[in-house]
């Protein structure tokens, strides 16, 4: 299992905090490397969720997430929201999108999406959103390669 994880570990992916909220107010947030566009007409993403996260059935309630691209200058966020914790917010500056998701402020950019299916994959549970918002707002993503953040090098 360890030479496999370190085999795709040798894909470099960005990082992002995949964020939610439920109609009663109850938030989860947690770091992943799974994001990736499907489609863009309809414009689709998925993100992928351990089965065995606290959060999960947060995500399968809430029917909607935010997903926030992090900045190269995040990894203590991307950390943070890796980590199991009472309450990973705490803290963290946020603003609330129209539909009632938490948006990380600082992020290279965000989609807010609907869940439109969530499918079993192995141990993890894979989240299939429509892009309903997003926002570009530039600068240099979080990089993870090889079990290390990583800073992107120009090309000369």
């Amino acid at each position: 299992m360890r030479s496999l994880r370190d085999a795709l570990g040798q894909f470099a992916t960005g990082v992002a905090v995949v964020t939610t909220a439920t109609w009663d107010g109850e938030r989860a947030g947690v770091t992943v490397n799974s994001f990736t566009s499907v489609s863009l007409d309809p414009p689709l993403v998925l993100w992928c969720l351990s089965l065995r996260a606290p959060s999960e059935p947060v995500f399968r309630r809430a029917g909607r997430f935010a997903v926030n691209v992090l900045a190269a200058d995040q990894d203590g966020l991307s950390r943070r929201f890796a980590t199991p914790g009472p309450d990973k917010f705490a803290g963290v500056e946020t603003c609330l999108s129209a539909c009632g998701l938490p948006v990380l402020a600082g992020t290279v950019a965000f989609f807010l999406c609907r869940t439109l299916t969530a499918h079993d994959g192995g141990d993890h549970r894979i989240f299939v959103g429509e892009v309903e918002r997003f926002e570009r707002r530039g600068g240099e993503p979080l990089v993870f390669h090889s079990g290390r953040y990583r800073a992107l090098s120009a090309c000369a």
